[in-house]
């Protein structure tokens, strides 16, 4: 498969792009500063230098023509304001579906946040609060667009604990912890399983074996 990742410098879009990689899949990550390439060279992917809060849908159409899949992994990331967050957690969601769409691709995997289903509590800091409505609203994007097979997951808090690779997957988890690595490890069994398309997916630690857990949710 080629598979295209935006965030590609993310820390969970590394894990993926190692994990892909390494099974032979051709991999290319969307990075917004040229600085960060090297990093993608080393996990094995193709940097694609290109600012997702100014680019057109035409400039990425070419980097998705001929892609099998696009996973969406950009975050504004810690320290970024209410602004970024709707800038880059939803309209650059939206805008890498747009392309994802014009360049026929339509298997499209987007990593949300867990609370994102729901408004947040009175007293969640308002930063995070625009974060996980931000979250929603890209989903909600995504879900309703029929030319694209997409699956969103909704892992909880993250960690950089060595991953298990065990886990608990389901349309709703409870709240919980899951290591950024056994959320790239889900990613990449979700992008080998179509059968998970359409399907909204909570994530967090737990005993079933990643393959075995994304097995059962496209049996389901």
């Amino acid at each position: 498969m080629r598979i295209v990742i935006a965030g590609g410098h993310g820390q969970i879009a590394l894990r993926l792009e190692r994990l892909l990689a390494g099974r032979g899949d051709e991999v290319a990550g969307v990075i917004r500063k040229p600085g960060q390439a090297g990093a993608l060279l080393a996990a094995g992917a193709e940097p694609v230098v290109c600012d997702l809060e100014s680019a057109t849908v035409e400039e990425l159409v070419r980097h998705l023509e001929g892609a099998d899949a696009a996973v969406f992994a950009a975050g504004a990331g810690p320290g970024s304001g209410i602004e970024r967050k709707d800038t880059v957690d939803r309209a650059a969601a939206s805008l890498f579906a747009d392309a994802a769409e014009a360049a026929g691709v339509r298997r499209y995997v987007i990593v949300s946040s867990m609370g994102a289903d729901r408004e947040p509590p009175a007293d969640t800091d308002p930063v995070f609060a625009a974060y996980l409505r931000a979250k929603g609203a890209a989903d909600d994007d995504v879900r309703s667009r029929a030319g694209l097979d997409w699956t969103v997951l909704r892992p909880g808090r993250l960690t950089d604990d060595p991953g298990t690779g065990r886990v608990t997957l389901a349309e709703s988890t409870g709240r919980g912890e899951v290591t950024r690595d056994d959320v790239a490890a889900v990613l990449a069994a979700l992008l080998a399983e179509p059968d998970t398309a359409g399907r909204t997916l909570e994530l967090i630690g737990g005993d079933i074996p990643v393959e075995q857990a994304v097995k059962t949710v496209a049996a389901g």
